[in-house]
């Protein structure tokens, strides 16, 4: 114990180092437990989709959604989601919801919304479309 606190007194800088990187360490694995909802990869998606008929909801803009989005997916734009507009989304509970954006960034903010308006089953896409067409997955276009 002698040798630690002579250590850390001369390394001050050293040591304030490690104690930051504990500490952010620390709130990531807090934060994720926190947030309430999971990051999912896209076989994860897919897995889903089909063992446990999660609904896919893709958040982008209308006309980006129609150029190219999984098929199945419904278009909800984020707008709709924090706006806390129920009515339209309570045909969704029950099953997984699975958020999807371009490029995953944004759809922690829909998630976030979606456990306040008490659904449970909340993912998100990690990579989002970006990850999904980059993994060469297919795409439906209307």
């Amino acid at each position: 114990m002698d040798q630690f606190i002579e250590f850390v007194s001369a390394n001050p800088l050293l040591s304030a180092a490690w104690v930051g990187l504990f500490i952010m360490l620390i709130y990531s694995f807090i934060g994720a437990k926190m947030r309430g909802y999971t990051s999912i990869t896209s076989q994860e998606l897919t897995m889903m989709v089909n063992r446990e008929d999660a609904t896919v909801v893709d958040i982008r803009p209308t006309d980006t959604f129609r150029k190219g989005h999984i098929a199945g997916a419904k278009n909800i734009v984020e707008s709709k989601i924090t706006e806390n507009n129920k009515p339209e989304l309570e045909k969704l509970s029950g099953h997984p919801i699975i958020v999807v954006c371009e490029t995953g960034m944004t759809a922690g903010k829909s998630c976030a919304a979606l456990k306040a308006m008490g659904f449970e089953s909340i993912f998100s896409l990690r990579g989002g479309m970006a990850e999904w067409r980059q993994a060469n997955l297919p795409t439906a276009s209307k």
